[in-house]
């Protein structure tokens, strides 16, 4: 009957997610349920005429929804998906020391990009600055920089 196709709907979902461990075991035990309560809530506000209970199905909809989008987050987090950005705040170059600010283009060296799921993921290679080669824009950039930089050591 009804509660033998709710069982297969679940582990045809489980199956989906294809979990590796222990840990995506039991997120997408949660996903599923959070799944199936979500749209239990969306089925219940859309066949109410009372707009009390309509609206409260919907809130809770829609609480689950957002609470499945933290549960695939979470997922994507432990199987090491999701954007990584490093952000460098100060940068100190001294007397000899050379830096690069702006885009760069390593030489010899490809950039990967791989598109899985709707995520991007890019892995770029880090190498010294002298194994790079600046775009005109930036190298036009610097110099300005420094121009600068040395008028008001002047003053």
């Amino acid at each position: 009957g009804e509660r033998d196709q709710l069982t297969r709907a679940a582990v045809a979902g489980l199956l989906g997610i294809e979990p590796k461990d222990e840990m995506e075991g039991m997120l997408a035990a949660q996903m599923i349920a959070v799944h199936s309560a979500a749209m239990e809530c969306y089925r219940r506000g859309m066949t109410t005429y009372a707009l009390v209970e309509r609206q409260e199905s919907l809130n809770q909809a829609s609480k689950l929804s957002r609470t499945y989008a933290l549960l695939l987050e979470a997922l994507d987090h432990h199987r090491g998906k999701g954007q990584q950005r490093v952000t460098v705040e100060h940068v100190h170059v001294h007397q000899g020391g050379q830096a690069i600010v702006g885009n760069v283009t390593p030489r010899g060296v490809l950039e990967k990009k791989e598109q899985s799921n709707s995520h991007q993921t890019q892995t770029r290679a880090i190498q010294h600055a002298s194994e790079f080669e600046p775009e005109p824009k930036v190298i036009e950039k610097a110099r300005r920089l420094r121009s600068s930089q040395r008028q008001r050591q002047r003053t």
